[in-house]
């Protein structure tokens, strides 16, 4: 399984509305972006992990469900994937991969 780290995201709607949700995660350094969709599919299929480094902390990446739709938090997070929101927008130069 590859693991990787997430420092960035794009969301839905402007990235400092708490209520849209994660379009994408990435990596700046890496240039790489990860629509949510194809995320949590790597994620349920164990063939990638993802994890944040915020303030000398790691947190896994995982899928949680909300009113039957799913979603992508960390394992540190309440209900609001915190852990993420709080990364910083993905630079467009970051490719878009499946």
């Amino acid at each position: 399984m590859a693991v990787h780290q997430v420092t960035c995201i794009n969301k839905r709607g402007g990235h400092y509305n708490p209520h849209e949700r994660i379009q994408y995660i990435g990596n700046e350094s890496g240039g790489w972006r990860l629509s949510e969709d194809a995320a949590i599919r790597r994620i349920l299929n164990s063939t990638d992990s993802f994890y944040t480094f915020v303030n000398g902390r790691r947190a896994n990446v995982i899928v949680a469900e909300h009113n039957g739709r799913r979603y992508l938090k960390t394992d540190a997070d309440g209900y609001a994937p915190d852990n993420l929101l709080s990364l910083g927008e993905c630079a467009g130069a970051c490719k878009i991969i499946e």
